[in-house]
């Protein structure tokens, strides 16, 4: 048996009346979805615990099979691991996003008007952090590039007690109430602060401007933790496996979990990613050696920080066509029983622009035990009306793995 998860970041979603009341999957043409939810199981899965942020972190460490409540440490140990960079036990690292500010003197007064930057290219942003590095890093404090707009901050010997905001959660907002808290805050503010200076008039920053584009003006320092420890997903459950992502948090995820990362060309994280790509690189290691591929696609999650509805609706359509639909189709021809897993890991409702804890739906298809039943639909209403409820997130692995 080979076993595939395709996980549609940020898919689920709320009605909307400009969608004729539906949520983006009940409005966008998915018959690829529909389909495993008709040929297989629906239900609805609680991947973020209450007591979590509702966060890409937790909830596809949920999803992969890691109880966060005992594993999550913070979301950036994942991103480091995916860049390389190795954390000691007394290490805490922090995402550290290139981002646009409005132009108010006070630095505190100003708006987050693009958590992204406008999709900073890498080369920009690597002149960028290198700056950052050279004017802010110290012994104690590390800059790592990643990609984009995403980057790394390391601490060493660090205190951990600190309450910072994901920059995409405050989207338009003045930044005053949203700055570091937390024992030595006022370092990191400083930072940040300082950041403003040394980018605003950077050569990157101006060409940007005079393209009309949206400068990295200043660094927003978030997502804070230490290394995790995770038992090797191999040992969890006996068979070998790979993730394929666009993004450094899932990739991390996965190596720490023991399991391979496969790089696909033009993949980027947003709505021009290389679907088919991934899709072949699964059916790929499929057909090879491997026993379990993690597919992620971080598209419609990005399109919803945006408020880009009429793009979250294409992404959601991309996957179901580009991606599903051949997968399905080229196991079909392997010869190999396979199981499939649809899943969206939490919602981020385009009328918020940030996530969301309510559970979300999934459809389990097995090739050598189909079912049938055409009213089902992969939504939510659809998988709410199944009675079918996961409360614990992590345990849908062992039901997808274990056919449980």
């Amino acid at each position: 048996m080979k076993y595939i998860v395709i996980v549609g970041d940020g898919m689920a979603d709320y009605p909307m009346e400009q969608l004729e009341n539906k949520t983006a999957l009940q409005y966008a043409r998915t018959p690829n979805f529909d389909r495993l939810a008709a040929e297989g199981e629906l239900g609805l899965v609680k991947t973020i615990p209450e007591d979590l942020p509702p966060g890409s972190d937790t909830a596809n460490l949920s999803v992969i099979g890691y109880d966060p409540l005992k594993y999550y440490t913070g979301r950036s140990p994942f991103e480091a691991a995916s860049l390389g960079v190795k954390l000691e036990p007394t290490d805490i690292s922090f995402r550290c996003n290139l981002v646009t500010l409005s132009t108010e003197e006070s630095y505190p007064e100003k708006r987050m008007s693009d958590y992204c930057a406008g999709e900073i290219s890498n080369e920009e942003a690597i002149e960028l952090i290198t700056e950052i590095s050279k004017c802010l890093g110290t012994e104690e404090i590390d800059f790592h590039r990643g990609s984009n707009y995403r980057h790394l901050m390391v601490w060493h010997d660090a205190p951990d007690q600190w309450d910072l905001t994901p920059p995409h959660d405050i989207s338009g907002q003045v930044i005053s109430d949203h700055l570091p808290q937390g024992k030595e805050s006022a370092r990191l503010r400083q930072m940040m602060e300082q950041s403003y200076s040394i980018l605003s008039d950077h050569p990157v920053n101006l060409k940007r401007i005079e393209q009309g584009l949206n400068p990295a003006n200043s660094i927003w320092i978030w997502g804070n933790g230490s290394k995790p420890l995770l038992p090797p997903f191999s040992e969890k459950y006996n068979m070998k496996g790979s993730v394929i992502s666009a993004v450094d948090l899932v990739k991390g995820l996965g190596l720490l979990a023991g399991l391979d990362t496969i790089e696909v060309e033009g993949a980027t994280g947003n709505i021009d990613t290389n679907y088919n790509g991934k899709a072949e690189a699964a059916i790929k290691a499929l057909k090879e050696d491997q026993d379990f591929i993690y597919l992620h696609i971080e598209a419609p999650d990005e399109c919803s920080h945006r408020f880009e509805t009429e793009n979250k609706i294409k992404a959601i359509e991309y996957i179901d066509h580009r991606v599903v639909r051949k997968i399905r189709d080229e196991l079909e021809k392997s010869g190999f029983e396979y199981s499939i897993m649809m899943i969206t890991d939490h919602a981020t409702p385009l009328s918020l622009g940030t996530h969301t804890k309510e559970p979300v739906p999934f459809a389990i298809y097995r090739s050598n035990n189909p079912k049938d039943d055409s009213d089902r639909k992969f939504d939510e209403a659809s998988a709410t009306g199944t009675k079918i409820y996961i409360e614990e997130g992590y345990r849908l692995m062992d039901r997808f793995l274990k056919q449980i």
